[in-house]
């Protein structure tokens, strides 16, 4: 499981279980297994503090590279 968290802040957003060896270029809804503090605007995800983290996809958010750090371990398969 990886602790996404904002990198402007340091506040965590959710926690999401990554599955195979890469960076996070997506997360996808139904592997985030809890949510913390964050909020939609339209079809972008923000932190609290307003930097945009993602863009909704429907099914998957598309990370904004640079706008989070993971700390955790990813799961391989």
């Amino acid at each position: 499981m990886l602790v996404v968290r904002c990198s402007a802040c340091k506040r965590k957003i959710w926690k999401y279980d990554k599955i195979g060896p890469g960076e996070v270029l997506r997360c996808h809804k139904d592997r985030i297994k809890k949510h913390w503090l964050w909020q939609e605007a339209g079809y972008k995800v923000q932190c609290l503090c307003g930097k945009d983290i993602g863009i909704d996809k429907g099914s998957y958010f598309k990370m904004v590279a640079g706008a989070f750090t993971c700390s955790g371990t990813k799961r391989n398969i």
